[in-house]
């Protein structure tokens, strides 16, 4: 539970910012940070994360709530020791809160962030979708890591006595 904090956190840090572009630039204003690499271009998507389009506006905030329905169930199921894939897991909600709060306040999303070099550009996001995929990429990590471990323990309680690698092992095995 301790790692909740981190669903409002992100949602207040991801609306915060989008309330200061919508605030501070004309839509589709582009302005150079760091020159032609990064960019700030405020744009509004009515498309999935990075400009994915599944469909209308309103599927796309169905999929959204039924997405956070099962992100949700699955951080309810999660055993409460497992800090990693819970911090992961708020990471997602926050992010998945912070566009659907857009979807139902102005029936897309504000994106900003512009990487790229000339015409080679990833498409504009925002903090939510940073959010999202950062937590999906730790939640990968850490799913990986809980596979491992169980393989490990699971040739840990297979091993024989005979496939002790020395004398000694053979010995403390029994």
């Amino acid at each position: 539970m301790k790692v909740l904090w981190l669903v409002p956190a992100a949602l207040a840090i991801d609306q915060t910012s989008k309330q200061i572009v919508m605030h501070s630039m004309i839509l589709h204003e582009s302005i150079p940070v760091l020159g032609d690499f990064f960019r700030l271009t405020y744009i509004h998507n009515a498309g999935a994360a990075f400009g994915l389009n599944l469909g209308s506006p309103l599927l796309h905030t169905l999929v959204s709530i039924v997405a956070l329905g099962a992100l949700l169930w699955l951080f309810w199921t999660v055993p409460r020791d497992n800090r990693l894939m819970r911090f992961s897991l708020s990471l997602i909600l926050g992010g998945a809160l912070g566009n659907i709060v857009d979807r139902i306040h102005l029936h897309e999303v504000v994106d900003f962030f512009d990487f790229g070099i000339g015409s080679l550009r990833w498409p504009v996001f925002n903090f939510a979708d940073s959010f999202v995929t950062v937590g999906i990429f730790l939640l990968i990590y850490a799913f990986s890591r809980h596979d491992q471990a169980e393989a490990e323990a699971a040739d840990s309680e297979t091993s024989s006595p005979e496939e002790a690698s020395s004398p000694e092992e053979r010995i403390a095995q029994g």
